[in-house]
Formats: structure tokens, sequence, C-alpha cells
């Protein structure tokens, strides 16, 4: 690995193995909403399911299944943690564990989150309010409607945002190019599901090519941007230490 930059990420950010007390009470919130049989009837404006889920489904079985795996989440906290950004997009909110991590590490930051689905949308708020977390703004309906005015509100750059709004290409393709003009250099965008489909494949490969993206970090999973000017075009494809954990996890989830 040639980077300093990379390297010093990899080392102390991505595989840091340490804890933070922020991580129990959203883990204690997720079991607690894996155990809930409540049913709701869930939109989904985005690609679906691989679970062929219909749209009857109950808070537990979202949150085995759908709601990003504890590693992603407390690897999102650190990230947040490390770059400590001001303004927060998440795009795609689910139960709001994710928007939890990205919350968490600073009640200082903003963080704006979409969310197609009202009633998913009503179960995140409940998270937030037993986290007490409040620096979270939720934005319902459908991205493709309230995205672009509400990005033109901003008051100032994205510093950070995490794409988990739509599993298919265009619509991956043009929610990135729509932030583009709202970040800097210093931005950080990070992409969900990089090989969930031949659609996010090729939008990953897409975003890889544009004339603005200096770096990108590959974890299988997820896909992390840079714009950092002073850096030469680079695409690391890196291994996550804890995504043997998050692959044993879904195949639990699935199975429960």
């Amino acid at each position: 690995m040639h980077s300093p930059f990379v390297f010093g990420l990899y080392t102390h950010v991505i595989n840091h193995d340490g804890t933070f007390a922020a991580y129990t009470p959203i883990e204690a919130r997720r079991e607690q909403l894996r155990q809930d049989a409540t049913l709701i009837t869930v939109r989904d404006f985005g690609a679906g399911s691989h679970t062929g889920a219909g749209r009857q489904r109950s808070i537990g079985s979202i949150a085995r299944t759908a709601a990003k795996p504890r590693p992603f989440g407390q690897l999102l906290f650190r990230l947040v943690n490390h770059f400590q950004p001001r303004t927060i997009l998440e795009l795609g909110t689910s139960l709001g564990l994710t928007t939890a991590y990205l919350a968490a590490p600073d009640s200082r930051s903003r963080i704006i989150t979409f969310e197609g689905c009202p009633q998913t949308a009503a179960v995140a708020r409940q998270t937030f309010a037993e986290l007490a977390l409040t620096n979270i703004e939720v934005v319902e309906g459908n991205l493709d409607e309230t995205l672009a005015p509400t990005l033109a509100a901003l008051p100032g750059p994205i510093d950070f945002a995490f794409f988990d709004g739509n599993h298919r290409y265009e619509p991956t393709v043009r929610y990135f190019e729509q932030c583009l003009p709202y970040r800097t250099e210093r931005s950080v965008f990070i992409l969900d599901d990089i090989h969930w489909s031949a659609e996010m494949e090729q939008a990953w490969a897409t975003i890889k090519t544009h004339p603005d993206v200096r770096l990108t970090i590959d974890l299988f999973f997820i896909g992390l941007v840079f714009f950092r000017s002073n850096q030469p075009k680079q695409h690391f494809a890196l291994r996550f230490d804890n995504a043997v954990d998050n692959l044993l996890n879904r195949v639990k989830h699935l199975s429960a």
C-alpha cells in the first residue's frame, strides 16, 4: 500500500478493534427491534429486497435482514469520529440504526436522513428518541423528489454522505452526481452494497472513473470515495477484517 493517507485510515480507523461507549445503547436498540413482531407496511422506492419480502413485514424481520449489520454501522461511526464532518447526509434511513451510528460521535453535527416509507420513518424516529439523539432530521418521501430541494436549502457543503437509497444503476449515479456540487475536496462519500448486483457493480465502476474522484477504497460491502486533489488517482480493494463476521451475521439473520 503506497498511500500514507490510506495506510493510516486502514490501520487506525477501518480495522480499529477497540470499542466506544456509544456502541452499547445502539446495539441494545437493535436487539429490541429484532424482537419486535409489530407488522408495518413497507413502501419501497428502490430495488427491493434480495429476500423476496413482501410489503407487510415485521419490524423484527427488517432489523434482522435489512438493517446494516453491526460491524459496518460501527465502521461508519469510526469514520465520522475520525473525519469530524459537520453536515452528514444519509440516503436511506430504514429503522435508524445506521443513522444513530452517524449521529452519535458528535452532537454538534447535523444529520439529514432520507426515508421513503412513512411507517419505517416512524420507527426510526422512535430509535432516535430512545437514544436521545437530537441532531437528526428525517426527510420523508420519494428521494427523486426530496433530494434536490434539500440540497438546495443546505447552508454549507456536504462533509459526509452515505448512499443507501436505491440499489440500481441510474438512481445511484444520479444521486451521486446531484450531491457532487455540494462536496469539498475533503468530503467523504460512501456507497453501500457496491457488489450487491450487476447494476451496483456498474454504478461503482462509473463513479470510480468520474473526473472529480481521486481515490476509492473497495471494502466489498461498501465503497469509500474521496476527492482529495493532492492525491494521485488510485483505487484500492482492501480486506475489512470484520467482513467475515458481517457475512455470518447476515446468514444468521436470514435463517432466524
